[in-house]
């Protein structure tokens, strides 16, 4: 399970919680402008926009968990399990993988206009990878610093939604997702008025009781609402460190501890990272499960005209500052 969100201060950031039972090995990897992207049956692409995010590295091709590129067009996926449909080859169309989709657009699209212009004649095809790394069932967000949509690929064709709230978790479908918020709409930052009943004296006990009924459990939906509600009323300076920290805070919200959520198997799902990428300055900040610490790659502190990967394994031992 996985929560995505987007936040604008003065620059636009976008990022998510990668929640899982086990690590494949990630790195946060620079995909440079000359790197050759050979897609399954769409041909190759040699010169592209370069690229940032997390991903796995197999077969030396960056598969992307979440990654934004240098015009600042950001795309993660997220688990869709039980409600992701792919489909063979169809001829006139553009036949893109599940695992080709974020390199497809991000390679070619500087916004989310682009991007919705360029899946008109995208197909899904069911291609897996390779034998051991089988299809997954994905949705994606895929955000600019104007808007944001969700893409879904259902039984009955790929649904292109507006993402109104910039957050996006897993099951059901987006469109219930949102309308589960309408379950919510008393919800506030402020102190409650007391409209129980007339002339029955009821008191605040306590700060923050706007926000009673806010679920708190470790459910996809539950965690939509409780993201969407931190990220639609946070607040924080412009400044880089300020953003940065803020939306750390958001994510936070929806964190995964071990031990709250049993597998079949008695693995535990966790936090195994957490990401945030400034899109505008092209900076990609991690958190993970055994490291709070906030590490950082920028792209452009790398030869982006390359045709090589720039990986950077992931950081995962604690790091504490003695103060004494």
């Amino acid at each position: 399970m996985c929560t995505a969100a987007t936040y604008k201060t003065k620059d636009f950031y976008f990022g998510r919680t990668l929640d899982y039972e086990f690590s494949y090995g990630d790195e946060v990897v620079i995909t440079p402008r000359n790197y050759p992207f050979c897609f399954r049956e769409a041909g190759n692409i040699n010169t592209h926009y370069a690229m940032i995010g997390m991903a796995y590295v197999s077969e030396d091709y960056p598969l992307y968990y979440d990654a934004v590129n240098e015009k600042g067009l950001g795309i993660a996926g997220l688990n869709f399990v039980g409600n992701a449909a792919f489909w063979d080859s169809k001829e006139g169309m553009d036949n893109i993988a599940q695992f080709e989709l974020i390199p497809w657009i991000l390679g070619q699209c500087a916004t989310v206009k682009a991007a919705r212009a360029l899946m008109k004649k995208m197909n899904l095809s069911k291609v897996a990878f390779n034998e051991k790394l089988p299809l997954s069932q994905l949705h994606w967000i895929i955000a600019d610093s104007s808007e944001a949509i969700t893409v879904e690929a259902v039984k009955e064709g790929i649904r292109i939604y507006d993402n109104p709230v910039g957050v996006l978790t897993n099951n059901p479908p987006f469109d219930r997702q949102m309308l589960a918020l309408n379950n919510y709409m008393h919800l506030s930052v402020k102190s409650p008025a007391n409209t129980f009943a007339k002339g029955l004296e009821l008191e605040r006990y306590s700060r923050g009781m706007g926000a009673l009924g806010l679920p708190g459990d470790l459910s996809s939906q539950s965690r939509f609402v409780r993201a969407a509600f931190v990220k639609m009323n946070s607040t924080s300076g412009e400044g880089e460190a300020e953003s940065v920290s803020q939306f750390f805070h958001i994510l936070n919200s929806v964190d995964q501890q071990r031990g709250c959520c049993e597998l079949d198997d008695g693995k535990y799902e966790i936090t195994i990272y957490t990401s945030c990428c400034n899109t505008n300055k092209g900076i990609y900040y991690y958190t993970s499960y055994d490291n709070h610490q906030i590490t950082a790659v920028d792209m452009h502190r790398e030869e982006l005209d390359g045709d090589v990967l720039i990986r950077y394994p992931m950081i995962k031992e604690e790091q504490i500052r003695m103060q004494n």
